[in-house]
């Protein structure tokens, strides 16, 4: 895996909305992947990581591009579901696989259209200084 000061962090479009309305800001995404990347996470398989967000209240499920990008995918509530389903999981390692086939510049695209928002990237002490 590469350095973490290499790394990039994305959201979904979806997931944006979803950490919008459970009130979770970027800067705690950005410390969270910190551990995702350190493997302070739940290693789902194929390209896929649950991660405890929001003082454990929410769960996130983070896609790996080749472990040099990370993209927030969902986001759901503890008190809703204790977990994804097995056909979920195998519908997000797919979707890992189909991120990880992007090219930099198909990345760009769906940066431009919105489908992807940049948040930060894996270099803990930017993200301390971006959010002070």
């Amino acid at each position: 895996m590469p350095p973490a000061g290499r790394s990039r962090v994305f959201k979904t479009a979806w997931f944006a909305r979803a950490a919008r309305k459970a009130r979770i800001q970027d800067a705690e995404l950005c410390e969270a992947i910190s551990d995702v990347i350190r493997g302070l996470a739940d290693d789902l398989g194929g390209g896929v990581y649950k991660k405890r967000l929001n003082r454990n209240m929410h769960r996130s499920i983070v896609l790996a591009k080749g472990g040099r990008n990370w993209i927030y995918a969902y986001l759901f509530a503890k008190k809703d579901r204790a977990n994804i389903e097995d056909s979920e999981l195998d519908d997000f390692r797919t979707l890992a696989r189909g991120y990880a086939s992007l090219t930099d510049e198909q990345m760009s695209m769906l940066l431009h259209d919105g489908e992807l928002k940049e948040i930060c990237d894996g270099d803990e002490s930017q993200v301390q200084e971006r959010h002070r």
